[in-house]
């Protein structure tokens, strides 16, 4: 992680230079030699060819433009079937490239992936043109327009692949695609995937039975080392041609190939080339060849289950379909332009591969059943009618019971409210009956600091005695012991008790 982090500042403008001079040439470069070492090998391994360095060098020139699916022309006749494996080899080749080219650099960004992009796309439109030019009256040469076209097309979808992840290229078109159409571009891969390996299925179980034949085609037409791995080789390269035959046989309108017409409710037999590769094909109609047509529909119906949950929605399920299905038709469509064309002029007219018809049939057998699978197998709308009800009636219940909750806080509110204005006015009474307290005098207090009540004794004007006296001092001081000692707050302590009448006439006295 930190070389990729650090690429940036460890490259600079020479080194910079030369990764895009590689990314440029390696290619080229590396497919124009693997194109020359097939012919070199087998111009060496026939009996009867003649070997020649400089030979194989300028055959190798329209070898590559043919690898890049530019029509050659051979003696004035246009070959326009070539083989669709070295189409392949070729592009997996430059995005291997662009992919290594923007790793060492440390392009990160869609702006740094136009330079990779736009470096793979000039030189192969350069070599095109250049090839043609040089060719130019020659035994095999090639339409400068289609080379200089083609191959720049070609290295610039390949390269675009190669940077498209690690250069944000996704992310960039990310906010121009909702999830929908998201979905159903990546249920088309899995569609379109299924669709080839159920065309291998069928090529398969027609080329099995057709060994022995195929076995004497070999001995028939290359009874040599060389010539029969030259014989591989053209089987080999024409494989995916064949296998797209197979597609169109599967999807209904069939194919053309030679003289024999094919199809699952139409046969026309006819001679066809004499290649190893396509012994598997029958002179007569079998009549359970339409039970073949559910294979294709399998395949729609696994694409209904791969998007059935792909959204809540009955409406975005359905153009999920619809995108897949149009996503598959669109590939059907460019492959079948690749794979056909003509055999230059021959007694056989090549290969036709009716490509609007495919690509029709392809939306359709993806559409139909993948549409009733993410209907059916999907989120039901009333179900989500219900879920929906249910949620608004929790929704109510609850607001209902918030609106039950306030109404009991505000009455505790108003309650505490009440509370607090009765314990105020409780408060004020209080007071209230304390000043009146405070003002009032204690009645046991002023018992208390009254005097006690002495009766004065009853004497005689005419018995003015001695025992009189003692008898009036005796109550006198029984009155003071019965007093109390302390006295309240209004002062009556320090007061001094008045002098009693019996006092007051014993002084006298």
């Amino acid at each position: 992680m930190l070389q990729h982090d650090d690429a940036p500042a460890r490259v600079g403008g020479l080194g910079r230079f030369r990764e895009l001079l590689a990314v440029a040439t390696l290619p080229v470069l590396t497919g124009y030699a693997a194109i020359a070492t097939v012919f070199a090998t087998v111009a060496a391994l026939a009996p009867e060819s003649k070997f020649s360095v400089t030979g194989t060098l300028l055959a190798a020139g329209p070898g590559w433009l043919a690898a890049y699916q530019v029509p050659v022309v051979i003696a004035g006749d246009e070959l326009g079937l070539l083989p669709l494996a070295l189409t392949i080899g070729v592009c997996a080749l430059v995005a291997r490239s662009a992919a290594g080219a923007a790793e060492r650099l440390g392009y990160r960004t869609p702006q740094q992936a136009g330079v990779v992009i736009g470096t793979v796309t000039g030189t192969h439109a350069a070599v095109g043109v250049t090839i043609a030019a040089l060719a130019n009256g020659a035994a095999v040469t090639a339409d400068p327009l289609h080379a200089l076209t083609v191959p720049a097309l070609l290295s610039a979808v390949a390269a675009t692949a190669g940077v498209a992840r690690r250069c944000g290229l996704l992310d960039a078109l990310s906010p121009y695609v909702d999830d929908a159409a998201v979905a159903g571009m990546r249920a088309a891969g899995l569609g379109m995937a299924g669709l080839l390996a159920a065309a291998g299925l069928v090529l398969t179980a027609a080329t099995v039975p057709a060994v022995s034949d195929m076995q004497a085609q070999f001995l028939a037409h290359a009874p040599g080392a060389g010539s029969g791995f030259g014989m591989w080789l053209l089987c080999l390269g024409y494989l995916p041609n064949v296998l797209l035959a197979a597609l169109a046989f599967l999807l209904g309108p069939g194919f053309t190939l030679g003289g024999t017409s094919l199809g699952p409710v139409s046969f026309e037999s006819g001679p066809v080339p004499a290649v190893p590769l396509l012994a598997g094909l029958t002179e007569s109609q079998a009549a359970w060849w339409p039970v073949l047509l559910v294979l294709p529909a399998l395949v729609g119906v696994v694409v209904g289950r791969t998007l059935r949950a792909s959204a809540t929605s009955p409406a975005e399920r359905l153009r999920s379909v619809a995108v897949a299905g149009a996503v598959i038709g669109f590939a059907i469509v460019v492959l079948a332009t690749l794979a056909g064309g003509g055999l230059g002029g021959g007694p056989y007219p090549g290969l036709v591969l009716p490509a609007g018809l495919l690509s029709i049939a392809a939306f359709a057998w993806i559409f139909i059943p993948g549409a009733l699978v993410a209907w059916l197998t999907g989120p039901r709308p009333v179900r989500a009618v219900s879920h929906t009800q249910d949620a608004v009636s929790h929704t109510q219940d609850a607001v209902s019971h918030v609106e039950d909750a306030v109404s009991g806080v505000e009455d505790a509110v108003s309650g505490v409210e009440d509370a607090m204005s009765d314990v105020e006015d409780g408060e004020f009474d209080v007071a209230a009956d304390d000043e009146d307290q405070a003002d009032e005098p204690d009645p046991d207090d002023v018992a208390e600091a009254e005097e006690p009540e002495v009766e004065e004794p009853e004497v005689e004007e005419d018995s003015d005695t001695d025992e009189d006296l003692a008898e009036a001092d005796d109550a006198e001081a029984g009155a003071e012991d019965d007093a109390p000692e302390d006295v309240d707050a209004a002062g009556t302590e320090d007061a001094e008790p008045e002098p009693t009448d019996a006092a007051a006439r014993s002084d006298e006295r």
